[in-house]
């Protein structure tokens, strides 16, 4: 069979053409960059020492990348908590920021999360397509980022992403001095991601991210990472699972170093059915972390069926998490493709709402 043939075969599988939507996804960060020019900011705009993000899934992952981004950068104004709850966590008050992230609008955990913050706190901001969420913080005189509707929300990560960060660094919510570095690499992004866009598009072997694919499959992933990167290991789990309805896992060294690193030992018979992957960063200022991840290769070469090293790219820590997170993007769509699975399709999550709202 020819190489067209069998392209035209896998791309037969993908229905709602996401290709077409990951491959646009450099425009997409254009489009972010835009709105987050302009986006609105807390009504309140004095100091806080505390921003909970709000949101699950595809608009959950947004609160991961903020927070990770600003620790990369140096910005320790403020600590970032990530809600996923239809309960908020203890300890906010007046003085916390609070971020309600539903691409919908109509994602019922936020929802709840949003009303028991209005009795919390007046400094409330919401990001959303439209739906309900939109809808109540107009009524309620909050500012609301509106973003481009149309996509699943795991597709529309620059959206949810960059106009928060954005409108967090435009207002000095951050301080000055990593202001600039975080706007240049905002603005390098693009063109950066433009050239991944033509390499991870290409359904062959010389495609890092269809040959990844390859290997991944009938493999079960495990996914390790630094804390930094705690945001990229989550999207590479999350992705996989939901565009390529395969399993997989992961955590955090140091972490796992503690605990998880003695259990690839049993059971036997399963063991070369994984796929150990080490996400690193393309340099790192921590000499112990550089030491740890050699010695956790060390211990588990073997172990597995795979074992797979793959490294950040770009000029600054954004561009090498976007880099990480666009090979994801396309590693979990060839992924399906190989596996006759439809990317877009999520059947099961769909069940699962039509019987939570039955």
């Amino acid at each position: 069979m020819t190489q067209p043939s069998k392209t035209a075969s896998l791309l037969d599988l993908d229905r709602s053409n996401m290709f077409e939507v990951l491959k646009n996804f450099p425009n997409q960060i254009r489009e972010a960059i835009s709105i987050g020019a302009g986006a609105p900011y807390f009504q309140d705009s004095s100091h806080f020492p505390l921003l909970v993000f709000s949101g699950m899934g595809g608009s959950a992952i947004a609160g991961d990348l903020l927070r990770c981004t600003l620790q990369g950068y140096g910005a320790d104004d403020f600590a970032v908590m990530v809600n996923r709850s239809y309960n908020l966590p203890s300890g906010i008050n007046s003085n916390t920021a609070f971020i309600a992230s539903s691409y919908s609008g109509n994602t019922e955990e936020t929802l709840a999360g949003y009303r028991a913050a209005q009795s919390k706190t007046k400094r409330l901001l919401c990001i959303a397509t439209g739906g309900e969420l939109k809808q109540r913080a107009e009524a309620d005189g909050v500012p609301v980022i509106t973003i481009p509707s149309g996509l699943q929300p795991r597709c529309a990560v620059g959206y949810s992403f960059l106009p928060t960060l954005m409108t967090l660094v435009l207002h000095h919510a951050v301080g000055r001095e990593v202001v600039a570095s975080i706007l240049h690499a905002i603005h390098t992004l693009p063109p950066f991601l433009d050239a991944k866009a033509q390499e991870y598009s290409r359904p062959d072997a010389s495609n890092p991210a269809f040959a990844l694919a390859q290997q991944l499959r009938g493999t079960i992933p495990v996914f390790y990472s630094s804390p930094l990167l705690e945001a990229v290991n989550l999207r590479w789990r999350g992705q996989i699972q939901e565009n390529g309805k395969h399993l997989a896992f992961g955590n955090i060294i140091p972490e796992m170093n503690h605990n998880e690193i003695n259990s690839w030992a049993l059971p036997q018979d399963i063991l070369d059915r994984f796929t150990i992957v080490l996400l690193q960063e393309a340099q790192t200022s921590q000499p112990r972390m550089n030491k740890r991840f050699q010695a956790t290769k060390g211990v588990l070469q073997g172990r597995a069926k795979n074992l797979l090293e793959i490294t950040a790219e770009g000029e600054n820590l954004l561009a090498q998490m976007f880099s990480l997170l666009y090979l994801a993007d396309w590693t979990s769509y060839w992924l399906a493709l190989l596996n006759d699975q439809d990317p877009t399709e999520i059947v099961d999550i769909l069940a699962l709402k039509a019987a939570m709202s039955s």
